[in-house]
């Protein structure tokens, strides 16, 4: 993450926070009515760098991002390589919510998320772990950050030690989807 200065920094959290890809994964009644009725179409890796910018967006309660234009560069550079994806809710020619992070064998390691339309965030995060389940995948980060919006889901604090014995497991996997 880039510091309020622009200074690029690697952080490695205790407790580490994570989505379940396993039946404790929760999508809210609601939410999933919205992802069945079609409002969005979610794509993959049609507009990566669009959806790193969108999530450097100032909003409400934030005027500043850990987003530097070096890590939005760096980023491009892992996707050019086919390790970074998007996930993207689109509605018409619209982009309306999304996320982006880094695939590695077993792990998805999930960035940052926006939304401009509601819901549009989280259809794109649900229909992607959808997919990673669906594929083998059987960690996703979410490094730090637990808040009610991902309560909802199930997300989970576990300790360094469990994440690394999880990330070791992740590593052995090799499923078929955005494989190296």
């Amino acid at each position: 993450m880039a510091d309020e200065n622009g200074e690029v920094n690697w952080y490695d959290c205790d407790p580490r926070a994570v989505f379940p890809l396993d039946d404790n994964f929760h999508v809210p009644k609601r939410l999933d009515r919205t992802i069945r009725s079609g409002k969005f179409q979610v794509r993959y890796d049609t507009a990566f760098r669009r959806v790193m910018e969108l999530c450097a967006q100032p909003g409400p309660g934030r005027e500043t991002t850990w987003i530097s234009q070096e890590i939005v560069d760096a980023f491009v550079n892992l996707y050019d390589l086919g390790f970074a994806h998007s996930a993207e809710a689109w509605r018409g020619d619209s982009l309306v919510g999304g996320l982006y992070g880094v695939a590695i064998r077993g792990l998805f390691a999930g960035e940052s998320m926006f939304h401009i339309a509601r819901d549009a965030g989280k259809v794109a995060l649900v229909t992607l772990i959808r997919k990673l389940r669906q594929n083998d995948y059987t960690l996703f980060d979410v490094q730090y950050i637990v808040n009610d919006n991902f309560k909802q889901f199930g997300i989970m604090e576990i300790s360094k030690a469990e994440y690394q014995r999880r990330l070791a497991k992740a590593l052995e996997v090799q499923p078929s989807l955005w494989s190296h």
